[in-house]
């Protein structure tokens, strides 16, 4: 979860002088906004509920990583009921609620055209299922790469340097 995460990712980071702040383990976003804000060389692990009314203006915010698509929980009694609405409540409900929350995600991101920021999706799901490809197309043209795990932090590295 998102406290091994953490761990590791401190470890790994530190002797670097990235910050690494975790939602729920460092603080509510607020506490944790405020500190990206006074710590710009600092990383923000969050879950979904972290995207909603999040604002991170100017330079402070350049790159972003997606665990997993934003599909919503099925069990959720809000889901439930709304998914049994639809003959086919994947691709009528589910679909287009994960893809409007994935463009969100990357909106804070790219907020104007002069923005430039890195978004990763670790979700194999995007490359591997059939409906992977709406969600890239739902997107603002942009710069896609698709790089294997072990090849990040070089590919981000290089684009960031250009």
């Amino acid at each position: 979860g998102v406290r091994a995460a953490a761990a590791s990712l401190r470890e790994d980071l530190s002797p670097r002088d990235v910050r690494v702040l975790a939602q729920r383990i460092d603080g509510a976003p607020a506490r944790l906004l405020r500190m990206l804000r006074e710590h710009p060389n600092s990383m923000i692990l969050g879950t979904a509920a972290f995207w909603e009314g999040v604002d991170v203006p100017g330079d402070a915010l350049s790159q972003i990583v997606i665990a997993r698509l934003p599909f919503p929980v099925p069990t959720d009694p809000v889901t439930a009921g709304r998914s049994e609405q639809y003959a086919n409540p994947f691709n009528d409900y589910s679909m287009p609620q994960a893809i409007l929350r994935f463009r969100q995600g990357f909106g804070r991101l790219i907020r104007r055209t002069t923005d430039r920021g890195v978004f990763i999706i670790a979700d194999s799901r995007v490359a591997r299922r059939r409906y992977g490809p709406a969600f890239l197309e739902a997107l603002p043209e942009t710069e896609l790469r698709r790089v294997k795990a072990d090849g990040v932090a070089a590919a981000v590295s290089e684009w960031l340097a250009d």
